[in-house]
């Protein structure tokens, strides 16, 4: 197998030649079409070479083509399901595999790191890669001190690499639109870009890798693995067994889908309250399902690179906003998202109409427990895809502060996770947990009274 490759020219042709792929597809398409095709079949037809096509390509360049193709991955249960039937193999392989780097490549990063005599500080080391991802590869490993260990190799040249694919797509960012009904891309790849500097740090992702093992030490439903080692372009880790959510979604039974995914939410909510970290990398490659004693299976979290830091945990506007909006309280949603900037004081909109556009996408929390399913998901993407609906052109108008991008972005790569998985979650019991504005203060304040009498009684 090739070592990644990092010749700009190199890389930047294979991405330019995904466009006139497109462009070759397109006119083959017509010719169908005038052969008495129906235009919806030859439309399907072309999305289907499209994304295998695209998903081949990302896949062998790694580096910022492989990690937009990653987040790209979650959002699969958005497709029709005659369109992403094919190759939604494609999308989980590319989850949490990718092509290797030689042997001896791996053995000179290590060596540049480590020192020398680097084989000295471990018992045994598989050469062979456990799991590959954007811009680094894992090899599973024992520790000089008996421990088992994950040893995160960073890929020669992975920033360049990073930076040059991510620009590239970011100008076929209309072409690729298509993919994913309803989504904008081009913010996407933005968004992706910005974090590229943060993820190439492994210095970082240690200290907030290691922020979460100790707070969640011990933790009956989520384990972190702590940080052994650190440098530069090396991580080392503590090893984590586990089913690997992606296998959970292609064959896992459903008392594990359920589980996954109310773990999978519960971790998306609490981290933030507390650690002030959010985990902003929620594909399934970063996770594994973990069998347990007491609670039948954890979750194990993996990869830190990418975290929002909120100090605060998440906004309470968040939290305001989704209760009001249960609430039918049209005037204060509405007033609340111009106060944080969702509506530009430009822009005039009737409150009943945001409030009829919200309700749907809240839907899961509006009940105890709610089964999350890739038709739901296709339908959400649909009602808001159609340039015909109101749903379409309200959204258009609305805007996504900065301060909330990556939350946004979370939430809705997470979402795409639970549709994957089928699960049903009581995603209302973990916002009324840890989701600060959910419960009004009132209730709260009323619980903690009752809780302290209760105390006194005893």
């Amino acid at each position: 197998m090739s070592d990644l490759p990092r010749k700009a020219v190199t890389r930047t042709a294979k991405l330019a030649a995904l466009p006139l792929g497109f462009a070759g597809r397109a006119t083959w398409g017509l010719g169908k079409r005038i052969g008495g095709k129906s235009a919806e079949i030859v439309a399907r037809e072309l999305q289907q070479r499209t994304a295998e096509q695209l998903f081949k390509v990302l896949g062998e360049l790694k580096g910022g083509a492989m990690k937009f193709g990653q987040a790209l991955s979650v959002f699969e249960s958005a497709l029709p399901e005659e369109v992403a039937g094919p190759y939604r193999a494609a999308l989980t392989k590319l989850q949490d595999a990718a092509p290797p780097m030689p042997t001896r490549t791996v053995h000179s990063v290590l060596a540049e790191q480590l020192g020398a005599d680097w084989t000295e500080l471990f018992v045994e080391f598989e050469d062979k890669p456990s799991a590959a991802a954007s811009i680094g590869q894992v090899h599973r490993a024992v520790w000089h001190d008996g421990r088992e260990v994950a040893v995160k190799v960073q890929y020669p040249g992975a920033g360049e690499a990073l930076l040059s694919d991510l620009t590239q797509l970011g100008r076929f960012a209309r072409i690729l639109g298509p993919l994913i009904p309803g989504m904008d891309i081009k913010p996407l790849i933005a968004e992706l870009r910005d974090r590229v500097s943060e993820e190439l740090d492994y210095g970082l992702e240690a200290q907030a890798q290691a922020a979460h093992a100790e707070e969640f030490a011990g933790d009956p439903d989520v384990l972190v693995p702590a940080v052994v080692h650190q440098c530069e372009q090396v991580l080392v880790t503590e090893w984590i067994d586990g089913v690997p959510l992606s296998e959970v979604i292609t064959g896992g039974t459903q008392e594990q889908r359920d589980r996954a995914g109310q773990l999978l939410a519960r971790f998306l909510f609490s981290g933030p309250a507390r650690t002030g970290l959010l985990h902003a990398d929620p594909h399934p490659g970063n996770f594994r399902l973990l069998p347990d004693e007491k609670s039948g299976w954890r979750l194990g979290v993996l990869d830190f690179g990418t975290v929002d830091r909120l100090p605060g945990g998440l906004p309470q506007p968040i939290g305001d906003s989704l209760r009001m909006t249960l609430d039918g309280d049209a005037e204060s949603v509405y007033e609340l998202l111009c106060e944080e900037g969702f509506v530009k004081e430009s822009i005039d909109l009737e409150p009943d109409a945001v409030l009829d556009y919200l309700l749907p996408i809240i839907e899961p929390a509006e009940v105890d427990e709610f089964t999350f399913t890739r038709g739901w998901m296709r339908s959400q993407a649909a009602r808001i895809a159609d340039p015909r609906s109101p749903a379409h052109q309200l959204g258009r108008q609305l805007n996504l502060p900065p301060a909330y991008l990556l939350i946004h972005r979370v939430t809705l790569s997470t979402i795409g996770v639970l549709c994957q998985l089928g699960a049903t979650v009581r995603l209302r019991d973990e916002l009324e947990e840890w989701l600060p504005g959910f419960v009004p203060e009132e209730e709260l304040e009323g619980e903690e009274l009752g809780e302290e009498v209760s105390a006194a009684e005893a």
